[in-house]
């Protein structure tokens, strides 16, 4: 087994991990994963961790599945990649149609990348080069709402832009027009009331700027890294009917909430809800390979037709876009969908930890707990009745989450909230133990 004491010293010298402070990080005794099975993972030093979160919610099926590692290796025999443009592979061609098969009606071209951050970034491309297309060049504006996430490179920034993460980029940001989210937890009504104030805000918003504007992109049911912010039943459907009123493109960012997270495969089939472009990502190879993909409507691919003298393609790509070995493990990711049911499994894992829940929700320092399907978060706070939340400078947090990894449970904080979202794969004793440590670990820092 590797050395330890080594590894971290390379870590030191070498490697600069994302969203980690560094300092603090190699001060302590950070976790090396070595190898996993299923929901566990088990570091360097053989010490065994539930993995909370999903490797940061991409996990789906549990780590080393049989049938995922088969499809790599076979896929290996044949080729590892070739490139997209100008030619296609067998994989890509595969994938494509199945997605198109899975995601709501409507969406009938699929655009290959690699994460999140550009599937989105992608979206935007096509929704702003179609109005040029389609001889409306004044929609230009893209809508989004407060405290969105969509990413971290400068497109996706400028459209989900979080204070706490990319507030010094602000100079390097393209402007955006925002409306609320509506945030039942800090809205001062009815869940139903927040949903028609947003509506009402938004709706006057596109009467005045509908006819400039590209596209409205949202976060569905769920804003994940805002907090686990969770929407009113009926708002997304609200949306979908004003964009359409107004000629806007509806967005569906759908990396964090898509493959079963929500309870359904996908959270717009929640409310029936058919966007014009849709982005996924995270669970799309079932958490083994970086894939992602924008999907969109003939309608918009059709404004990029041509020929070559026209300049209507649409000038976008990157070397690995389409890989044959990640998108033939999401064709066998989508076979175990399937076969094991898996989002049938995620709805009913949902309610048991909709029931585990509970106990944690009556703890005095917990100011609220939010839950769609596996999307979890637990709002700490000083007094539960008032939820008076803790100084920034006491990271409760990430105390929390150490002294859950402490008790051998992986996951991470979103300031002070504290994220569960366990991959489907999960047995209930998984589920349930998890609960259990979380349970200890709020009651144990925040105190009585």
């Amino acid at each position: 087994m590797p050395d330890y004491a080594d590894l971290l010293e390379k870590n030191r010298r070498y490697l600069w991990n994302p969203f980690t402070q560094m300092q603090e990080y190699l001060a302590e005794e950070p976790v090396i994963v070595e190898r996993a099975a299923g929901v566990r993972l088990t570091d360097v030093r053989g010490r065994e961790y539930l993995d909370g979160n999903s490797s940061l919610w991409v996990n789906v099926h549990g780590h080393n599945h049989p049938d995922l590692n088969r499809a790599l290796v076979d896929q290996l025999g044949r080729v590892a990649h070739t490139t997209l443009l100008g030619s296609a592979n067998v994989p890509a061609i595969e994938l494509a149609e199945r997605l198109v098969g899975l995601t709501p009606d409507g969406l009938d071209k699929v655009f290959y990348s690699d994460s999140g951050a550009t599937a989105v970034e992608i979206g935007l491309k096509i929704a702003f080069a179609y109005w040029q297309r389609a001889g409306e060049p004044q929609r230009s504006r893209f809508l989004t709402m407060r405290n969105a996430y969509h990413g971290d490179t400068i497109g996706s920034v400028s459209l989900g832009m979080s204070e706490a993460f990319h507030a010094e980029f602000r100079p390097l940001l393209f402007g955006c027009d925002q409306v609320p989210y509506p945030d039942t937890y800090r809205f001062d009504g009815t869940a139903s009331e927040c949903a028609e104030h947003c509506l009402a805000v938004l709706a006057g918003h596109l009467e005045h700027h509908g006819a400039e504007t590209a596209c409205l992109v949202v976060e569905p049911l769920v804003q994940g890294a805002a907090g686990m912010i969770m929407m009113p039943p009926g708002f997304l459907a609200g949306v979908e009917r004003l964009c359409r009123a107004y000629g806007v493109l509806l967005f569906a960012d759908e990396v964090a909430t898509g493959f079963g997270r929500t309870g359904r495969m996908f959270a717009c089939e929640h409310e029936g809800v058919q966007p014009d472009l849709m982005a996924v990502a995270k669970g799309l190879t079932g958490g083994y390979l970086p894939v992602a993909a924008t999907l969109t409507s003939d309608a918009l691919y059709d404004a990029f037709l041509g020929d070559l003298a026209s300049r209507r393609t649409f000038y976008h790509g990157h070397s690995y876009t389409g890989n044959q070995l990640g998108c033939a493990v999401a064709l066998a990711s989508l076979d175990v969908f399937e076969r094991e049911h898996v989002v049938a499994r995620a709805a009913a894992l949902g309610e048991r930890l909709s029931r585990g829940l509970q106990p944690i929700a009556l703890l005095p320092h917990v100011g609220d707990v939010r839950r769609r399907g596996l999307m979890t978060g637990i709002e700490l706070a000083q007094d539960a009745d008032t939820r008076q939340p803790y100084r920034t400078d006491q990271v409760m947090g990430v105390r929390v989450c150490r002294r859950a990894r402490e008790l051998g449970l992986l996951t991470r904080p979103l300031g002070d909230v504290v994220t569960l979202m366990p991959a489907p794969a999960a047995s209930d004793g998984d589920a349930d133990r998890m609960l259990a440590i979380l349970h200890e670990a709020i009651a144990e820092v925040t105190g009585p």
